[in-house]
């Protein structure tokens, strides 16, 4: 298919923006192959001002005219923006999902005259400085050239995993796509801590970033598992083992265990 934009973006929100940037960067495409479509007229000034990249508020126009389609909108809006396009997407289109709870399996219905090539994928905000994480998925019609494509876009923006067996996306979904919201929350809560503490919140928001920041590259670049990490920071009788025996008592293991799977259920009604 000779398309005139390598990829377009369906939605040009909070993940298509880091996206576009990161592929960009790293030269996946260039401005003039980059098409994003939304109907907010900010969110296109946006992508036009600062990438260079061609926007409209014609979703078909976008599929009409790209190679690569990504559909980075909300789950709810899909059926709506799946009818708009559905006679213009052929079998040379390359559809990737971002798409929390969608399964490869009802894109690939929703475009029935056309045996569609799916790529389900779950990033994360990360991506837009380079340390995003993405799990991928290929439905029944994806080639192993189609995966390795959308890898390249992922990885454009940090690390990507590929998971062969699509229910676990949802948990994907739970612990990696959500995750970073659980962390910012958490840190959120070490700061007030440190206020509580006497520490002005400037100096206790400095102090919690770098500490997670260095928590994170220790665990990266360390063949050590987070259990053995924890236990070298705890001494026994010390003020880590007094904060973790209270975090204990109080349920956060659990709290924690809980949510994740609360965000797992989520997903899958926005699937079904």
């Amino acid at each position: 298919m000779a398309g005139k934009y390598r990829v377009g973006f369906i939605g040009g929100g909070n993940m298509a923006e880091p996206m576009v940037a990161a592929i960009l960067k790293e030269k996946i495409c260039s401005p003039n192959e980059t098409i994003v479509s939304d109907l907010l007229a900010e969110r296109r000034e946006l992508f036009e001002a600062e990438f260079g990249a061609s926007v409209t508020d014609n979703n078909r126009q976008l599929v009409a005219n790209s190679e690569r389609i990504v559909f980075s909108i909300k789950p709810q809006t899909f059926t709506a923006v799946a009818e708009e396009i559905a006679d213009v997407i052929t079998d040379e289109h390359m559809l990737i999902s971002i798409m929390a709870g969608v399964s490869t399996g009802r894109i690939a219905a929703a475009f029935p005259k056309v045996k569609a090539r799916v790529v389900r994928v779950m990033p994360n905000l990360p991506i837009r400085v380079g340390a995003g994480v993405a799990a991928l998925c290929a439905g029944e019609n994806a080639t192993e050239h189609d995966v390795a494509e959308a890898r390249a876009v992922f990885d454009a923006g940090g690390g990507t995993i590929v998971v062969n067996d699509e229910r676990l996306m949802d948990a994907v979904t739970a612990v990696s796509g959500s995750g970073p919201a659980y962390f910012y929350y958490f840190v959120e809560s070490i700061v007030q801590g440190g206020v509580a503490c006497g520490l002005s919140e400037d100096d206790a928001l400095k102090l919690a970033k770098y500490t997670c920041l260095g928590a994170g590259r220790m665990m990266l670049e360390t063949d050590d598992p987070p259990a053995e990490l924890r236990r070298k920071v705890t001494s026994k009788g010390g003020t880590t083992q007094a904060a973790i025996e209270h975090m204990n008592k109080v349920g956060i293991p659990e709290g924690i265990r809980n949510a994740v799977k609360a965000a797992y259920e989520r997903g899958k009604e926005l699937g079904s």
